[in-house]
């Protein structure tokens, strides 16, 4: 019996072990149960399930030193959560970095484009564009963006830079916008910005 993990837009995966040129073991997840490789009953020790915030796709990697705390991160959850905006955003951490991923769809706009098609082709009466955005969204979240990342400076009193990323094609890259703050503080001044034009006016 294959490890199975159900990725955020219900894709489901099948742990499998094959062998590298060198004989040694290289674990991987297929979408396909009978495919390639060895089932595996059970996660490597060393290792952890890893889904990645741009495309959903999973992967097995041996376990990283992480130095953002389960608070710091739920901190960031809770606060995105509270933004009055239509977006939906993703947080990953890594080593000192914690990035925030936005989704490249806008819920509001998957509504209005739904519930248009309702009204030209008339389905099971009762549905409506809000019953079905569980389904919608599972359908479109598979892409998301990196957007901005806080990165800790000092461990010992939880000071924070702050980077968004820029997209002009001349650039294309995370730009320094303040920093170093309290991670609170910091956190709070820029995420709040997500889904507005302010959040592309910081330099």
């Amino acid at each position: 019996m294959s490890v199975e993990f159900c990725n955020r837009v219900g894709k489901r995966y099948y742990l499998k072990e094959g062998k590298t040129k060198t004989g040694k073991p290289r674990y991987f997840f297929s979408s396909n149960q009978e495919g390639k490789g060895e089932a595996v009953s059970s996660i490597p020790e060393g290792y952890e399930i890893y889904e990645h915030p741009e495309n959903a796709q999973v992967f097995l990697r041996k376990i990283q030193p992480r130095l953002i705390t389960d608070m710091e991160k739920q901190y960031v959850k809770k606060l995105l959560d509270s933004l009055n905006n239509t977006k939906r955003y993703i947080v990953d951490c890594k080593s000192r970095t914690l990035t925030i991923y936005e989704s490249s769809t806008d819920s509001e706009n998957l509504k209005s484009v739904f519930g248009s098609l309702l009204g030209n082709y008339p389905m099971r009466p009762g549905i409506s564009a809000d019953d079905m955005m569980p389904t919608l969204t599972k359908i479109t979240d598979q892409h998301y963006t990196a957007v901005l990342r806080f990165t800790l400076e000092d461990k010992e009193r939880r000071k924070f830079t702050a980077e968004r990323f820029c997209f002009r094609g001349s650039i294309d890259d995370w730009i320094y916008v303040s920093g170093p703050d309290d991670f609170r503080n910091i956190v709070k001044k820029h995420a709040s910005t997500l889904g507005k034009d302010e959040f592309f006016e910081q330099y």
